[in-house]
């Protein structure tokens, strides 16, 4: 034996090299039938691989310009990462965007900007922006709520993101007076940090299903009892990445913790149904939300992707005739994506935020509804221009998913239906989520809140106006892209917005219902 580690020790090291590599080629040639480039072309057709396996990589941060990638370009990521960090957010020597191009988005500023005068709560706070309306005020719940900031956080749920995103995303919330959705995964320890919460539930019930997985009305009103920071119900009908299609939890990402939250075996995939069990047709969709909101006393909202318009018309029609149904509407554009989804959906289901949300609104005001509703709209309306956009063309209410993850460290390696997410933001892998500073994170996600909060109310400023909802269909043009001409919104998308009832920034800050860090609404809770 010590001959022979002496005869191996004056053995040089490029020879152990050229054996391996000898080795790598026999195997290819010989033995490999599953991969024909490198069976084709020996060693070599291995850097092939693993070129392509650091692709996204080398585009992302070498090949592709600050304007090219796909869903978030880097300008984008970097607005939202220097915002989160409360570093300067600002650009110099103007533009770098081709203001041509097709859909790009022009607010249109006043002569004179408005004013804020000493004593307006926007004097002493520039974060304060709440919702205009009082979400369940029209159908007289018994506990209605205004958000206290009209940007929150999406549907994501506890088991899509880790423990340790979600209990950030919560604490953040709660500094900063937003609403946390929780998706469609149940209510979670994570949720309950003190935030004001919107439950959400889908076709599977997490959370509020019984033994047989059906929905369960009694959980749920014992849920909203021992949950008093539960402000909305929201029942999800589908979602802009996959709508008409159930969601899947891999077995691999089951915790016990998951299992127990959403009343579902471990060691097996989870699969929401398609559908709903609870109703089959618009009219059982409106009786389930009066039933809600009767029993638990809170504004019950629906979220839907948005394709065919047949059935948003009998919507109207019933709640025309009968003065029921939801308080609020959640209009998730196609372009949406934190949950995962085949590629044919993900890509061409179900229409984009603009023309899904324009369709939408256009039959509720025609109904002369549009004030009985709260509208949200989401599908990458986290940055201001189009945030402001959005509510021009009527929306109430931004949600916001993906760019809410990259607040807190989301780096989009778009891998987070592998449980193998770098930031340990979408993963249930315990070492991949410690490095999440959940007290850092949380007040990340404060100062992304805060920003873009306060920059949609300096837009709204500057077209003249005190609250974002003030701004109007012809406050905002978009590019055509031919001959360099714009148009209104208005021309655009063919009706208008019906003007939102609005008293002053005052009337909503006295207003004994403001969610959030509103100190009356804190007392009425407690």
């Amino acid at each position: 034996m010590n001959e022979i580690l002496h005869t191996l020790s004056h053995i040089p090291w490029w020879a152990y090299v050229l054996g391996i590599i000898l080795l790598v080629v026999i195997r290819d040639i010989f033995f490999n039938r599953h991969h024909t480039i490198s069976h084709n072309y020996p060693l070599v057709g291995h850097f092939r691989y693993m070129l392509e396996f650091i692709g996204p990589e080398l585009r992302q941060y070498i090949v592709a310009n600050n304007r090219e990638e796909l869903p978030f370009n880097r300008i984008q990521r970097a607005w939202i990462y220097t915002s989160a960090k409360a570093l300067n957010n600002y650009q110099g020597f103007g533009t770098d965007q081709d203001q041509n191009t097709p859909g790009f988005v022009f607010l249109n500023p006043a002569m004179m900007p408005y004013k804020v005068p000493s004593g307006h709560p926007n004097y002493t706070d520039k974060y304060f922006v709440p919702s205009a309306k009082l979400i369940g005020e029209h159908h007289n719940r018994a506990r209605p709520f205004r958000p206290y900031s009209i940007v929150n956080i999406s549907a994501m749920s506890f088991g899509s993101l880790s423990a340790r995103a979600v209990d950030s995303l919560n604490k953040g919330a709660k500094i900063a007076g937003c609403y946390h959705n929780t998706g469609e995964g149940g209510l979670s320890p994570y949720h309950s940090n003190g935030a004001d919460v919107v439950f959400h539930f889908g076709t599977g019930y997490f959370g509020v299903r019984d033994e047989e997985g059906n929905f369960s009305l009694e959980k749920l009103v014992q849920l909203v009892h021992d949950n008093r920071f539960i402000r909305a119900i929201e029942v999800k009908l589908s979602q802009g990445a996959k709508p008409g299609k159930g969601g899947v939890l891999p077995a691999s990402k089951i915790t016990k913790e998951i299992s127990e939250i959403r009343n579902v075996p471990m060691g097996k995939d989870v699969l929401s149904p398609s559908s709903h069990t609870a109703f089959s047709n618009i009219q059982e969709l409106v009786l389930l939300i009066e039933k809600i909101a009767d029993a638990t006393g809170l504004p019950v909202g629906i979220k839907s992707a948005v394709g065919k318009l047949e059935q948003w018309k009998e919507l109207a029609n019933i709640m025309e005739s009968t003065g029921k149904g939801p308080d609020f509407i959640s209009i998730d554009g196609g372009e949406g994506g934190t949950g995962a989804a085949p590629p044919s959906f993900a890509a061409h289901v179900s229409l984009p935020f603009v023309y899904a949300f324009s369709d939408v609104y256009r039959i509720f005001a025609n109904q002369g509804l549009a004030n009985r509703i709260t509208f949200i709209a989401s599908g990458k309306l986290g940055f201001p221009a189009h945030a402001a956009m959005a509510f021009a063309m009527g929306a109430d209410i931004i949600n916001v998913a993906r760019e809410a993850m990259m607040s807190i460290g989301c780096i989009q390696a778009q891998i987070c239906h592998t449980n193998r997410c770098p930031s340990g933001v979408a993963t249930q892998k315990k070492w991949l989520q410690s490095g999440i500073d959940v007290p850092l994170k949380s007040e990340r996600f404060n100062n992304y809140a805060k920003t873009i909060r306060k920059e949609i109310l300096e837009l709204t400023h500057a077209a003249g106006y005190e609250h974002p909802c003030q701004l109007g269909m012809d406050d905002v043009d978009v590019s055509m892209g031919d001959n360099n001409l714009t148009q209104t919104l208005k021309n655009t998308y063919h009706y208008d917005k019906i003007p939102v009832t609005f008293n002053s920034m005052q009337h909503l800050y006295d207003c004994p219902h403001l969610g959030g860090l509103g100190s009356k609404q804190k007392k009425e809770i407690a």
